[in-house]
């Protein structure tokens, strides 16, 4: 059973990530403040969930959460700056869009650079523990894999809208075949294992 808060009586926004392990397309990141009182059987950590039941989720997600808002940083951002330092603005970019200031922040993860003004808390695996950040990695991983499957139209040979960028044997083997598109992170292994 997921938490609801971390904090009796401070407004949170769970923060998390999605497309850290990918080849191709940018990172996304969802920070999301919920109502204390939430509840939805279903949600957890999206990696635990079919498409489907995303896709589900999403609307449910924006409808409840008090504030909600997305955020990408693209390829050429994360071989500038890396695929963490781009995760971590990724994740600032969306709390920055929220159109009410949470009074903490919950963060997926071990690492997070400070946002200025409100604290923050780091949980290991906290999209499997807390509702706030379960709700994130949905968003973020829902519109991450739909800006694939736009992208996918103009690159189909890549399936994108089947491998969403990551890694898998058969998007190696049209790198190597094709070479890599203006989506590509040029900056990570492109080719065998």
């Amino acid at each position: 059973m997921l938490l609801s808060h971390f904090s009796q009586n401070l407004s949170e926004a769970g923060c998390d990530e999605a497309g850290r392990g990918c080849l191709a397309g940018p990172v996304f990141a969802a920070a999301v403040i919920l109502p204390h009182d939430f509840r939805d059987e279903l949600l957890t950590d999206s990696k635990q969930l079919s498409e489907k039941q995303r896709d589900r989720l999403r609307p449910v997600i924006e409808a409840n959460a008090i504030a909600w808002a997305v955020a990408s940083v693209e390829a050429g951002t994360i071989d500038e700056i890396n695929i963490l330092r781009a995760s971590l603005l990724a994740m600032h970019l969306a709390i920055g869009h929220l159109n009410i200031q949470p009074q903490l922040l919950l963060i997926d993860g071990n690492r997070f650079n400070p946002y200025p003004g409100i604290p923050h808390q780091c949980i290991v695996k906290g999209d499997e523990k807390f509702l706030s950040i379960a709700a994130a990695s949905v968003l973020a991983k829902t519109y991450r894999d739909s800006f694939m499957k736009q992208i996918h139209e103009e690159y189909p040979v890549y399936g994108w809208s089947n491998n969403k960028g990551y890694p898998s044997k058969k998007h190696r083997e049209i790198i190597a075949l094709y070479g890599i598109t203006p989506y590509h992170r040029k900056t990570f292994r492109m080719i065998g294992k």
